[in-house]
């Protein structure tokens, strides 16, 4: 077996080509993607003793300048590796683009100063790999393979360094795994990270239980934007049944009375309630102070 895989050397060809890019930040996303269950596994925090040596890697591993003004502010871990809400609509056309898309996405999109890139090389090469923050629990939500590679070189590097834990997959299985977790209730995460080229490289189907990033959102750590959306409920439609409160992932309703109540900072707007709701009591409307939603071509 070679040493160095051909999807190793078309990351480390297209990592040359992306401006800004170090020999350590091409070999900090290589590593990311060719050992996730270290690299993601560790820092959910149930494996100590190797935090500590991801913590020095972080230090050792300097970040892909920002291009914008805002590179003289302090860069934070979430710019660096962070997540934008989608609504299931949106997860469904970003594992449906058919064209090869390229698009800066603005901070009114994502609020963070690094990988904000929507770009897509081969869309169609789509790969079903086990979840690292599922993996790395001791009693994981199952099924285990909702993380969603999408485009190139993410997808081959992926699947040929970890042939056990992912297979290649159509758009149609991967809606199929979108809707399959939305009826679980877990939400869909669009991921960006310096590392892989500064750019959107997976969907995520999160569990507030397992999901690493939604545990760092609720102990103060911003890894989440907003989809820019919040829900809102019709009085007059609701039952009361309170399946919405139960469903969501981010504790954003209550039912102090005959209807639920939501806390609008803490809503990110991912849609589950309403696609939950059997009466239709409930709707997303957009957002401004949330930020704007991720606009996907539809081809």
């Amino acid at each position: 077996m070679p040493l160095i895989k051909p999807s190793m050397r078309a990351f480390f060809e297209e990592a040359r080509n992306t401006p800004g890019f170090s020999w350590f930040q091409r070999l900090h996303g290589w590593f990311y993607l060719a050992f996730p269950y270290f690299y993601i596994g560790n820092g959910v925090g149930e494996r100590q003793p190797a935090r500590f040596i991801l913590r020095t890697l972080g230090r050792l591993l300097p970040s892909r300048r920002a291009s914008r003004p805002a590179s003289k502010e302090a860069i934070t871990f979430a710019d660096t590796y962070h997540g934008k809400v989608v609504p299931l609509e949106t997860a469904r056309r970003l594992v449906s683009v058919r064209e090869n898309i390229a698009a800066a996405l603005p901070e009114q999109v994502l609020p963070y100063k690094l990988a904000r890139d929507l770009v897509l090389h081969d869309p169609d090469h789509l790969v079903a790999l086990d979840c690292p923050c599922r993996v790395a629990r001791a009693n994981p939500c199952l099924p285990l393979d909702v993380c969603l590679i999408v485009g190139e070189p993410f997808a081959s590097l992926v699947l040929e360094h970890h042939p056990r834990r992912s297979r290649r997959i159509t758009a149609g299985e991967a809606v199929d795994i979108l809707e399959a977790e939305e009826v679980r209730g877990h939400v869909h995460h669009a991921f960006f990270k310096d590392a892989m080229l500064g750019r959107f490289y997976a969907v995520c189907n999160c569990c507030s239980c397992c999901c690493g990033a939604m545990q760092a959102q609720r102990g103060g750590t911003p890894m989440l934007a907003s989809s820019g959306f919040i829900s809102q409920v019709d009085d007059a439609l609701c039952a009361g049944c309170g399946v919405c409160v139960d469903i969501c992932p981010f504790d954003a309703m209550t039912m102090p009375q005959s209807a639920p109540q939501i806390d609008e900072a803490r809503c990110m707007g991912c849609g589950l309630c309403i696609s939950h709701c059997a009466v239709g009591a409930l709707q997303l409307t957009a957002a401004s102070q949330k930020g704007l939603p991720l606009e996907v071509p539809v081809s």
